[in-house]
C-alpha cells in the first residue's frame, strides 16, 4: 500500500535550480528504494524537468524565495512551487519559430495535470506527473487537475 510522503525546500538563488533537480531525483530514489514505489525512467526525467522549469520561472519572475514541495499521491508526484508574485504563468501557444519561452508548454505536455492560482500572498503552481508508464511507454492516466 502506498503511503503519502513529501519533501519541501526553500530556494533563493540561481544556483538553486540544480539543487532543486537533485532534491527531486533524491526524493524519487527514496520512493523507489524505501517505499517500493514504481518510478519509470520517463517519470524521473519528467519530474526533474518540471521542477527545473517551475523553480526557474519562480526565481526569474518573482522577488524573494520560492518554496518547492514534492509529494507522492496515488501513483503520482505532485510538484508544487510557491512564489511571491501574484502574476499567473502564461502558457504561450505552440510556435516552432519562437526562440525560448517554451517551458510551460513542455511542462503541460509531460504532466497529467497543471494548475496555477493566486494565494493571499503570491501564487502556487502545481503539476502532477504519473510515476508509472503504460505498457506502450506512454504516461498513464492523463487527466487535468
Amino acid at each position: 500500500m502506498e503511503r503519502e510522503t513529501s519533501v519541501s525546500a526553500v530556494f533563493e538563488g540561481g544556483e538553486d535550480i540544480a539543487a532543486a533537480r537533485d532534491l527531486a531525483r533524491d526524493f524519487l530514489e527514496t520512493l523507489r528504494e524505501k517505499c517500493g514505489v514504481t518510478v519509470s525512467p520517463r517519470a524521473l526525467g519528467a519530474v526533474r524537468l518540471v521542477v527545473s522549469e517551475l523553480v526557474t520561472n519562480a526565481r526569474k519572475y518573482a522577488p524573494g524565495p520560492c518554496l518547492l514541495t514534492l509529494g507522492l499521491h496515488e501513483g503520482t508526484v505532485e510538484v508544487t512551487v510557491w512564489d511571491s508574485s501574484t502574476t499567473l504563468p502564461l502558457t504561450l501557444p505552440p510556435d516552432p519559430t519562437r526562440v525560448g519561452q517554451h517551458g510551460l508548454e513542455i511542462v503541460r505536455a509531460v504532466c497529467h495535470g497543471f494548475e496555477a492560482h493566486r494565494e493571499p500572498v503570491g501564487k502556487r503552481v502545481r503539476a502532477v506527473v504519473p510515476l508509472a508508464d503504460e505498457p506502450d511507454g506512454i504516461a498513464a492516466d492523463r487527466r487535468t487537475v
